[in-house]
């Protein structure tokens, strides 16, 4: 029986790519990835349309450690899309040759993203992940010189296609010849495409490049204040932020809370008492607390916790702090 492994997003192409390769009755296992940028949520949602079994990989290690320094370097924001897809497919690789499939496919389209997607992006994304006869991207295989399993006749070429540039009217039209449905819209899901998260991940490279993951998660919640270099002040938005840093808070961190007045959860990773009025202003700042009053304000870190008096930051520090 031939078998491929498909990396699988849950978008419309990835989708397409597996099903035109399970219509050759070659048996497909689709394999998605997690790491704390992007989740297998969408990937979960639309499998069981398509009812072909998911292998749920977490690749945040070898992810992260590409991510510091990427050899093709960042999109507009911190996305290293060329080196992404190069691991991600020397990860499938590894996959392909532990489950004795034969190949890997794609949903990639020639031409469908300007630079990442042209035949030199395809070309040295495949050749620098070590699989380069192996992977098919049959949207667009006519288009491109045939692999491996081409050569051999494990793949009908003749029903491979030749897509190509940005448009999906076409991938489209075969969704709704393979009865897909349930369309996903396209792009989107990644963090690293975010221009705010991108500057928080860049401020945390930059002052704290050795810590660890929850660090990272970290910067998808509340306002990220940026106090000098050693110091960063995380501050709740809303009670969904509130609920989630209070979770995440270790002994090691400096929380603060307001007493008096309605006000937001504060979090100083690894912070030490030194900084508990600073700290403390900013819950003010951004509590229910009148302005120019003086508020009381709870801070502990590990076994000590003491109530203090604070006045509200200035809005101009806020601003100028502000990540």
């Amino acid at each position: 029986m031939v078998k491929a492994i498909a990396l699988f997003s849950g978008g419309l192409d990835s989708i397409l790519a597996a099903e035109l390769i399970r219509r050759q009755n070659i048996d497909v296992t689709c394999l998605t990835f997690v790491t704390p940028f992007f989740t297998a949520q969408k990937a979960r949602n639309i499998i069981r349309q398509i009812s072909l079994p998911l292998l749920v990989e977490d690749i945040t290690v070898e992810h992260l450690k590409m991510l510091k320094s990427p050899r093709y370097g960042y999109g507009k924001n911190m996305n290293p899309c060329i080196d992404c897809h190069t691991l991600m497919l020397h990860i499938a690789g590894r996959k392909m040759e532990e489950t004795g499939s034969h190949f890997i496919i794609t949903g990639e389209v020639l031409g469908q993203r300007p630079m990442s997607q042209n035949k030199q992006s395809l070309y040295i994304v495949a050749k620098n992940s070590g699989y380069a006869d192996h992977i098919l991207r049959p949207l667009s295989a006519k288009l491109l010189p045939p692999i491996k399993a081409e050569r051999e006749n494990l793949v009908d070429r003749s029903q491979l296609l030749s897509f190509q540039g940005r448009g999906r009217k076409e991938q489209l039209k075969l969704a709704a010849d393979f009865g897909i449905t349930n369309i996903s819209p396209p792009a989107g899901g990644c963090l690293l495409t975010d221009p705010i998260f991108s500057r928080r991940l860049r401020d945390l490279f930059l002052h704290h490049g050795d810590r660890n993951i929850r660090d990272i998660k970290l910067l998808k919640y509340g306002r990220h204040l940026r106090i000098n270099e050693d110091i960063k002040v995380i501050v709740g938005r809303n009670k969904a932020d509130n609920e989630t840093l209070c979770k995440m808070a270790t002994t090691d961190d400096l929380v603060l809370n307001m007493i008096s007045f309605p006000g937001p959860f504060v979090l100083v990773p690894y912070g030490n008492l030194a900084y508990k009025e600073t700290a403390a202003s900013l819950c003010v700042r951004y509590s229910d607390a009148p302005d120019n009053t003086g508020a009381e304000v709870l801070y502990s870190r590990g076994n000590v916790s003491e109530v203090i008096m604070s006045t509200a930051a200035a809005k101009e520090d806020c601003a100028k702090w502000t990540i």
